[in-house]
């Protein structure tokens, strides 16, 4: 059996919700970039959002996690996915 990628207390993952979007593919892009970075990053609620009349908001939003350890860290790269996007001339496509 594989060891727990997360750090486990009293048998429980200590993970934080970094993030929460109303768009499923948006969940998916910054959770991607996150898991390309390094973060243990986990997608909550886009099942239920996607198959409830009413979406995402019904729901109250896909939630993106990670582990407590990385929280910091990664809201930091969210924040600067989100406010400080590759100039047009940049060489970094990976966003796109």
């Amino acid at each position: 059996m594989a060891a727990s990628v997360y750090h486990v207390d009293n048998g429980m993952a200590q993970l934080k919700t970094i993030f929460k979007s109303f768009h499923a593919m948006e969940a998916q892009m910054i959770t991607a970039r996150l898991r390309t970075a390094g973060f243990q990053a986990t997608v909550l609620g886009e099942l239920a959002a996607l198959s409830t009349e009413g979406g995402s908001l019904a729901t109250g939003g896909i939630r993106i996690q990670v582990p407590a350890a990385e929280e910091e860290e990664a809201r930091a790269l969210v924040d600067g996915l989100l406010n400080h996007p590759p100039d047009e001339g940049s060489t970094d496509r990976s966003w796109e």
